[in-house]
């Protein structure tokens, strides 16, 4: 692949200072997303992120519906209503010295796909876990999505402000349900059951919090003790310091070690303690979070691995996002750069068609707030004005040839049929469902009918139909009902044309057409599909969209 990076001429001398600094920024990005079950606080925590970076100067709580704000990373209205995370967003700000692209995703399992879609972006993850809970069924799905990847993963055991299970059982927890191994870095400091410090392993420090009266939306005054100080007997009581010490002797003979390899392969994970609710913890959890997360590192493609410094620019598309901005109408799609720099007015090449595109006004990303961005380097994610230009796992680059593996769709699990109230509107109608599937918010599918193709919808999960009809309504001003159809899965179908059509002329099955044109069959239930897979030798089926 062709280098781009000047370098001197003779060996041993260093490289330009335009090449140094690509280097440096680079190593400055922190790329991740966090993963959680529903209500594990995941939107809150993200809140927090953005307060301790500067991005915000007060946290909005989702739970507090009626307040003054809600939560930065939940900008569409229905967000905002329903108190629920329902699309992934981008977070860009700077910590530190840090520059920091977060990844928000939905929590509930109803929009599994788009978290999919969006860990496929993501350097390393945090997995946060409800201390009353422990290991959920979601997070157990999202961990395996993440194992997959091999990205490191670090654990925050969060609403510790709550009593909740011991923190030798949750750990023991995440060991056995998901196997992996876990080390803390910090503990608890408990009252009654209650989180009211942490202390930090490494440092052998323990941070007291001061409990505020603005329910967490400001940072806690806090007090900075060593464990072996004498003052720590005056600031803490016996039936809180005595326990706190034995634990962390125990932890210390008989624990899990750190392992940075380990770690970096996804096989071990650290784990913290804390609330996003109070602020008490996450001062040292997001420090300690950044000084170990990986930055960007080689991406594999057709081409062999990509280097994030070497290589000319690169990216791929992970999200497209339709009416960010209502009062335009706008597109925005979503570029995790892999390699080289991103300038504004960029000329790159788009595999899939063919065409080469002029990236203009790239955009740095707040969720729904956006500004000019000159320039993003491997590791950032901007969002590209698109008129339709570009598609989920589209790779845009400036190197020919390059292209990264595309980003899989999921066959749905969840069918309707769409019936329009006002056939006035049907225009609005088709260019809504249309922008919708590209976003990834529904399958759209058609089957044959005398009067032309009839509209079918997929999803997931049933609250991506509720999403639908709301956005419709709101976005293109379009009033539906969904219909819903007896199946409950569904496949891509290869093979000739007319085997198609014979099998799906029998008993629970039907043929449709995707989008892009090609055949799915609707199967009613999981006997009807296993049958028709194991004696239809001559078709091929496929619960992944075929590349």
């Amino acid at each position: 692949m062709k280098e781009i990076i000047p370098t001197a001429d003779s060996p041993g001398k260093p490289a330009s200072k335009e090449a140094a600094r690509l280097v440096r920024e680079i190593g400055r990005r922190r790329t991740f997303a966090i993963i959680s079950h529903p209500d594990a606080g995941k939107t809150t925590l993200t809140e927090k992120l953005l307060l301790f970076g500067g991005a915000i100067h007060l946290a909005g709580s989702v739970k507090a519906r009626r307040a003054a704000r809600h939560a930065t990373s939940d900008w569409m209205d229905m967000e905002k209503e329903r108190g629920i995370s329902i699309t992934s967003s981008v977070l860009s700000f700077d910590y530190q010295r840090f520059r920091i692209n977060l990844l928000d995703t939905p929590g509930h399992q109803d929009f599994s796909e788009d978290t999919y879609r969006t860990l496929t972006a993501a350097d390393s993850a945090i997995m946060l876990l409800d201390n009353r809970k422990g290991v959920e069924e979601q997070t157990r799905k999202l961990f395996s999505v993440c194992r997959k990847r091999r990205l490191p993963i670090v654990t925050l055991v969060n609403k510790c402000d709550r009593v909740g299970e011991d923190p030798f059982g949750i750990l023991d927890d995440v060991q056995t349900h998901l196997g992996i191994a876990c080390y803390p870095l910090t503990w608890p400091v408990r009252r009654e059951g209650r989180l009211i410090g942490v202390c930090d392993r490494q440092s052998r420090e323990i941070l007291l919090y001061a409990q505020t009266q603005d329910h967490g939306q400001t940072l806690p005054p806090v007090t900075v003790l060593s464990l072996d100080d004498p003052a720590l007997d005056q600031a803490l009581e016996p039936g809180v310091l005595e326990p706190l010490r034995e634990e962390v002797e125990l932890l210390a003979v008989a624990g899990e070690e750190a392992d940075p390899e380990a770690v970096s392969r996804g096989e071990a994970t650290p784990v913290f303690f804390g609330s996003a609710l109070t602020n008490f913890g996450l001062d040292v959890f997001f420090r300690r979070f950044l000084e170990m997360a990986p930055g960007p590192g080689p991406v594999d493609s057709n081409l062999g691995p990509v280097s994030p410094e070497k290589d000319p620019f690169s990216g791929f598309i992970f999200k497209v996002q339709a009416n960010m901005n209502l009062r335009h109408r706008d597109r925005v799609a979503f570029l995790k750069v892999c390699s080289g720099r991103f300038q504004a007015g960029e000329e790159a090449t788009v595999p899939r068609t063919g065409r080469a595109l002029r990236l203009a006004q790239p955009q740095e990303l707040l969720a729904g707030e956006r500004t000019h961005a000159d320039e993003a380097v491997a590791g950032d994610v901007v969002g590209l004005h698109d008129r339709g230009n570009l598609r989920v796992g589209d790779t845009v680059s400036s190197a020919p040839g390059l292209e990264y593996p595309g980003v899989p769709r999921f066959s749905p699990e969840h069918f309707a049929q769409v019936r329009l109230e006002d056939h006035l509107r049907r225009k609005h109608l088709d260019r809504g469902l249309r922008h919708l599937a590209e976003e990834g918010t529904i399958l759209l599918l058609f089957s044959d009918s005398l009067s032309g193709p009839v509209p079918i919808v997929g999803a997931v999960g049933r609250l991506q139909f509720e999403v639908l009809v709301a956005r419709l309504k709101a976005e293109y001003g379009v009033s539906i009902r969904l219909e819903p159809l007896p199946f409950h899965a569904a496949r891509w179908v290869i093979g000739p044309e007319k085997e198609i059509r014979r099998i799906t002329g029998g008993y629970g099955r039907k043929r449709v057409v995707d989008a892009d044109g090609l055949p799915m069959v609707l199967f009613e239930t999981e006997w009807v599909l296993s049958r028709t897979v194991t004696e239809e030798k001559g078709l091929k089926f496929h619960d992944v969209q075929p590349g």
